[in-house]
């Protein structure tokens, strides 16, 4: 898979980068590398592969019963926010820090 140097421009200029002329190459190069290394891992057969992550501790059986997620609201929101020096209703205002 070969990614154009107007792919790299379009995602530098996404993330608010400024590149130079061999930046931009050397990136360039680089994320065919890795594209190219994600297209020889695609061509695997993993279908019999156990999935190697776990989202269980090591003492959990696949069978154990897990809490339930439970929406708790958040009571210490407007303490927070009085000690903030510019809050505006349930929110805090910052200053703008990306200039474009």
């Amino acid at each position: 898979m070969k990614i154009s140097r107007e792919d790299v421009v379009r995602v530098a200029e996404l993330a608010y980068l400024e590149l130079s002329e061999a930046e931009l190459e050397m990136y360039r190069a680089q994320i065919d590398e890795i594209l190219e290394y994600i297209g020889k891992l695609n061509e695997l057969d993993t279908s019999n592969v156990e999935p190697m992550a776990q989202v269980l501790a090591d003492d959990q059986s696949a069978d154990a019963t897990l809490r339930e997620d439970v929406v708790v609201p958040c009571e210490v929101g407007p303490e927070v926010l009085r000690g903030a020096p510019d809050a505006d209703g349930v929110y805090f205002r910052v200053p703008k820090v990306i200039e474009r």
